[in-house]
């Protein structure tokens, strides 16, 4: 057959599998496949892992995938299943059958109908109907003893959403006397308990977590990017900030760079606060007015194919700072420069943790503090932990932790050097997120400014807010 022949018959599949709307392109089959390889590893040969993707979203909503069914396979249909059987090391995808008024309304959408070209998108070994679970589930205990289940025991993670801030919005749920419901994995965990009684169900969590820990190439270069544009957003809000204009003006400056450059989705809900409401850690109203003389805090940062990143900066409203504002800042930024050399594979975050409250003790011990509580402040934040702050990835407070053990290559977490004056209610920080190298560590952020004189100087001329100011339609 003749090459161009070749090419008319495989070019549907290259349309389909380049169309970002229908299937991701930004990870192989083969590291889809290296995922699942490792899950097999962590269960062994005599067990099972099902992981239940995202319902259907209700109401006009734009639907995203958990980030434990995306992790293993990349695949955006509600209602689907993924069965990784350790017996004969295959994998099983279970699609809801193709809805046509549906896809006639939204677009294509990958179904039952579609296993050929799925298995080709996601290297999977089998796809059915959903319907088609149970029957085969059952197939697997004819023969006792039954199989060891995993499935996840953790609530998965959506749109905007850490485990963390999940389990909390679950605590308050099962506290609620009118409510009391369990959390979908908590139903899903019970069904399987009833409907197949002789497995023994264990939790797939922490194996998913270790995994989600050590980031792969492409996975950084998906966070860098979220870096890039969450730096973007706040330069955007940092030239759009003048007395008198609105928080939620410059989360809408900064929301605004995000979709403009591809992100759908926000990582999490932006913190926006100037004055005292930065005082709050997890500020999120962000309806006050600005005013001169005070200090603006902004962390924010999008959902960028399914990563994100955690940046926070901050800044004077009248785009000039005091002398106690210069001062304090460069303390966060000495820290931070303290922090970001000792990085690197084989250290521990303890050991980072104190090498730099060594050096900042002298820093501090020479700095002139205009107020005996800023320095007692700067003192007070040493022994702190927090600085090193969580794991980022698919989620800004990501699962895992790096403090059991060394800094590892593709180890991904917040810096965020921080103290507080509680006598001034005043909260000060600076956040990048950083890779973990072979030799050291990537600063995501190291074009965003930093310095009392780079903020100054990005602040000068005029963001979107003024190009574009609130209007009003004159009736």
């Amino acid at each position: 057959m003749r090459p161009v022949k070749l090419l008319w018959i495989f070019l549907p599949l290259i349309v389909l599998a380049q169309d970002r709307s229908l299937f991701q392109a930004d990870f192989s089959p083969s590291e889809f496949k290296e995922r699942r390889d490792r899950v097999f590893e962590k269960i062994g040969n005599n067990a099972m892992a099902l992981v239940q993707g995202a319902q259907g979203v209700d109401g006009f909503k734009v639907f995203r995938q958990t980030n434990e069914f995306y992790y293993l396979c990349g695949v955006e249909t509600p209602h689907a299943y993924l069965l990784l059987d350790g017996r004969n090391r295959k994998t099983t995808l279970y699609l809801p059958h193709r809805d046509e008024p549906r896809e006639r309304n939204e677009g294509k959408l990958l179904s039952a109908e579609d296993a050929d070209l799925v298995k080709t998108l996601t290297g999977v070994d089998q796809v059915f109907g959903v319907e088609l679970l149970a029957r085969h589930l059952r197939g697997s205990i004819i023969r006792p003893p039954g199989p060891v289940l995993f499935t996840p025991f953790s609530p998965s993670e959506g749109v905007a959403q850490s485990r963390d801030e999940h389990l909390s919005g679950l605590a308050g749920i099962a506290a609620d006397p009118w409510d009391g419901r369990p959390s979908r994995e908590g139903h899903f965990i019970e069904l399987m308990r009833q409907r197949f009684p002789t497995f023994e169900i264990r939790d797939l969590s922490p194996t998913l977590d270790e995994l989600r820990m050590i980031k792969s190439p492409t996975e950084v270069a998906l966070i860098r990017r979220a870096s890039e544009l969450a730096g973007l957003g706040l330069m955007e809000a940092m030239r759009s900030t003048r007395p008198g204009v609105y928080e939620y003006q410059l989360d809408a400056a900064a929301r605004y760079v995000f979709l403009l450059n591809g992100a759908r989705h926000e990582g999490y809900s932006s913190i926006t606060a100037g004055g005292k409401n930065a005082w709050m850690g997890h500020y999120f109203h962000n309806a006050s007015q600005l005013k001169a003389g005070d200090m603006l805090l902004m962390d924010y940062a999008p959902d960028f194919r399914y990563y994100t990143s955690d940046v926070t900066r901050m800044w004077p409203v009248n785009g000039k700072h005091t002398t106690d504002q210069r001062i304090m800042g460069e303390i966060i930024l000495a820290y931070r420069a303290a922090l970001l050399k000792r990085i690197k594979p084989g250290v521990t975050a303890q050991q980072v943790l104190d090498g730099a409250r060594a050096e900042m003790e002298i820093v501090i011990k020479n700095t002139k503090f205009s107020k005996d509580h800023y320095r007692k402040a700067a003192e007070a934040m040493l022994p702190f932990r927090g600085h090193l702050s969580h794991p980022v990835g698919m989620t800004v407070h990501d699962v895992g932790t790096y403090w059991n053990g060394t800094f590892l290559k593709g180890h991904v977490f917040s810096v965020d050097p921080m103290l507080w004056v509680p006598e001034e209610h005043l909260y000060i920080r600076m956040e990048d997120v950083v890779a973990v190298t072979e030799t050291g560590v990537e600063l995501f952020t190291d074009f965003l400014p930093s310095t009392p004189d780079e903020i100054e100087k990005a602040m000068k001329g005029e963001g979107i807010v003024q190009l574009r100011p609130t209007q009003q339609i004159k009736r």
